[in-house]
């Protein structure tokens, strides 16, 4: 059985710690200047609609889906080249090593996000998160639908969730109330949906960027263990 740890950092990726809103705009600026702007909008009508049934965005996926709507466009296969060799530690926002690096300097640090079984192991690894973060990695289809599995693996007396997107982090904060300490940076566009951060409450702690943490204090967080 896991040893029970005083507070563990839980840590998303996608515009928590990677700019994936730049990400994706690459694609799309590669898709449109090497197939044009029909295939740019098909390709990614079809990546929106697999992200309503899955509910995370699957790139592979819908590569995987366009091809069979064109068979004999061979040069489709380039585009898994450009998904799977992009230079993602170029995306990492500022200080974004260093936090983790800090986090982990006060207690165990996990990297929790969702995504599919290649293209978000490929992204967290490339873009060096994985190495920071020695190896303690959970990717999930719906993260806030696997906490059993979470407190499995890393049994905690606290947990710290710093996520991008403020349903995740009210979704966790239902489930563990006082347990978890929710932490929103303002990154990306889902933490500037005024629409959504209208109709939720409040993360505990919001941030305007991850490299802030640099600077915060951690021992407010080592506290709630302890009250």
């Amino acid at each position: 059985m896991a040893r029970l740890h005083p507070i563990v950092f839980l840590v998303d990726v996608d515009n928590t710690l990677v700019d994936n809103d730049g990400i994706q705009q690459d694609l799309k600026d590669h898709l449109e200047r090497t197939y044009g702007l029909a295939a740019r909008e098909r390709y990614w009508r079809i990546l929106e609609d697999l992200m309503v049934e899955l509910g995370y965005r699957d790139y592979i996926g819908a590569l995987q889906k366009f091809r069979v709507e064109h068979p004999r466009e061979i040069e489709l296969l380039s585009m898994s080249s450009f998904l799977m060799d992009y230079p993602f530690a170029e995306r990492l926002y500022p200080h974004a090593l260093a936090v983790l690096k800090r986090l982990r300097s006060v207690g165990t640090t996990v990297i929790l996000t969702d995504g599919d079984v290649v293209f978000q192991p490929r992204k967290v690894e490339h873009a060096g998160l994985g190495n920071v973060a020695e190896g303690d990695v959970l990717v999930y289809i719906h993260k806030e639908e696997a906490l059993d599995d979470v407190e499995r693996r890393f049994p905690a007396t606290h947990y710290v969730l710093i996520d991008d997107k403020p349903r995740i982090l009210d979704a966790v904060k239902k489930i563990w109330r006082g347990r978890v300490t929710t932490v929103l940076p303002r990154q990306g566009q889902y933490a500037h949906d005024a629409k959504v951060l209208a109709a939720l409450p409040p993360p505990d702690v919001t941030i305007e960027r991850i490299g802030d943490l640099l600077d915060y204090d951690l021992a407010r967080f080592s506290l709630k263990v302890t009250s």
